[in-house]
């Protein structure tokens, strides 16, 4: 049986790119369409689209549009490719930690560097990869959800930090992907959401997704996670991931590594699931992932309200960096990855995807 989401954060239409308003969550669920470029960069920067898999194919979208605007210009194919290139590298800088952006516009780069034809064919090329993208998606996280019930225990109750669900991606989720798929085949499953501060991802978005599918959520705050374990009422726990170093390595929204250690000392299992387009084997451990550091405003306000004194000094990391020997394992579309990750990642990465032959 496979559960069916109903929601689709991010898709192609008419020459805009249209994607749910994250920002309004919980108190309105609207769609904004992005029509420029430039747009694109903001919605990215402004977290209106999240999630490493979204940012990714909202990066593609955002090639297309810049395509469509330099079109106006009149220029030479070869000054259009130049400039193109540019503002894919400033797309590309928007959010500097999720790999998955990269990875999208890279894909887009290529097929700008290798185009010999003309203007009009170029962007229809990068449209049809961008929809092809989007529609791998979903592909990639059913397949992501199949492989991780497999090790869901029957009646589990499964924490998770942050948001990885559909609203993280095209649709159905990565780490929700395999809540999803548990729950279709036990409906005994249940889930503890972390609130996931500063930004509150966990309350916001992951309670809103699993409620609105029917799937029991308890919403606990970031500090509570130790109690429960400590309780026996936590079996596993699952997260998302927005870069994967080829040693496994993965940094995630900030707090996952104090959950992970938390579940290491419980001896609790600890899974990251993301897709293949999450593990950057150009770097060789988490040393090396850039840690976005955000707004202070984000820790000192919530709800437009400030929370703490005046002229306190904040320090706000996007991330954090779980080592990999606090992963039990990696579920990919491919399948469970299980240490030595160096050598299960590079066997990954030799598989052809069943969802993309």
């Amino acid at each position: 049986m496979e559960f069916e989401s109903k929601i689709r954060t991010i898709q192609w239409v008419d020459n805009i790119s249209r994607m749910v308003d994250q920002t309004k969550f919980p108190d309105e669920y609207v769609y904004v369409d992005i029509k420029t470029g430039d747009e694109m960069y903001d919605a990215i920067k402004t977290m209106i689209v999240r999630g490493a898999p979204a940012i990714g194919i909202a990066g593609a979208h955002g090639v297309v549009l810049y395509a469509l605007e330099l079109q106006k210009e009149n220029l030479s194919l070869g000054d259009f490719k130049s400039k193109l290139i540019e503002k894919c590298d400033y797309l590309a800088s928007s959010r500097p930690t999720a790999v998955n952006l990269m990875w999208a516009v890279e894909q887009q780069k290529n097929l700008i560097k290798n185009c010999k034809s003309n203007i009009e064919t170029l962007i229809s090329d990068l449209t049809q990869q961008a929809i092809r993208m989007e529609n791998e998606d979903i592909e990639i996280n059913k397949a992501i959800g199949r492989y991780g019930a497999e090790v869901v225990p029957k009646g589990a109750t499964i924490l998770t930090h942050c948001n990885a669900g559909a609203l993280a991606t095209v649709g159905y989720g990565t780490a929700l992907g395999v809540v999803r798929s548990a729950f279709a085949n036990d409906n005994t499953i249940q889930v503890f959401a972390d609130e996931t501060r500063p930004r509150q991802q966990g309350a916001r978005i992951t309670t809103l997704e699993l409620t609105m599918d029917g799937i029991p959520t308890t919403l606990i705050t970031d500090g509570m996670c130790s109690y429960f374990m400590k309780k026996g009422m936590i079996d596993m726990v699952v997260v998302g991931a927005d870069r994967i170093a080829a040693n496994g390595d993965t940094a995630n929204k900030i707090g996952t590594y104090t959950v992970a250690i938390a579940a290491k000392y419980h001896n609790i299992p600890f899974y990251i699931a993301a897709p293949l387009s999450t593990i950057d084997t150009s770097i060789k451990t988490g040393d090396e992932i850039p840690i976005e550091e955000r707004s202070h405003d984000e820790v000192t306000h919530i709800n437009g309200k400030t929370i703490c004194a005046d002229g306190v000094n904040i320090i706000n990391p996007g991330f954090d960096v779980t080592p990999h020997e606090l992963i039990t394992g990696i579920i990919t579309e491919v399948g469970i990855l299980k240490p030595d990750y160096n050598k299960s990642i590079k066997e990954a990465f030799e598989k052809k995807s069943p969802v993309l032959v």
